[in-house]
């Protein structure tokens, strides 16, 4: 499992030209699956997520977590993070967990962080969205779980 965490200042994300999800202060996480992830990869990087410190405290020092500044996540999946280029020029997308097994793993990601108290806002998976981050700092962090 990867995700790429940004810190964002405002994003939303539209589908056919609607917003169906949006946030102001928090997180923007791009969330993609490969094969053998499991219920500990989303615990793994849920806790790892929601206990990150890169929001700054008073003396601007990126120091306080998404729980301690109560920000709210904007979480899209994206599956192209498992695009592989090592070969040519188009990238494979192999590595990427089929949709039908990668559906429920993005739902249950979303309620494990949802369960933590934060505001959760999502794409529609599996749909094509614009996706508008106001990235803060730049902060952009990747994420494994193995």
């Amino acid at each position: 499992m990867k995700v790429v965490v940004q810190r964002s200042l405002a994003s939303q994300v539209l589908v056919d030209n609607k917003i169906v999800g949006s946030i102001d202060n928090g997180l923007v996480l791009l969330v993609g699956f490969t094969q053998g992830d499991t219920d500990n990869d989303i615990d793994y990087l849920v806790k790892k997520i929601v206990n990150l410190r890169i929001f700054d405290d008073e003396n601007g020092i990126m120091n306080k977590s998404i729980l301690d500044v109560g920000g709210s996540i904007l979480s899209i999946s994206q599956f192209t993070l498992y695009a592989n280029t090592v070969k040519g020029n188009r990238p494979s997308y192999i590595e990427a967990l089929p949709s039908k097994e990668a559906e429920p793993l993005y739902n249950l990601f979303n309620e494990k962080l949802l369960a933590n108290n934060i505001k959760v806002e999502t794409g529609i998976f599996g749909a094509d969205m614009l996706v508008n981050i106001n990235n803060n700092g730049p902060v952009t962090i990747i994420l494994e779980s193995r």
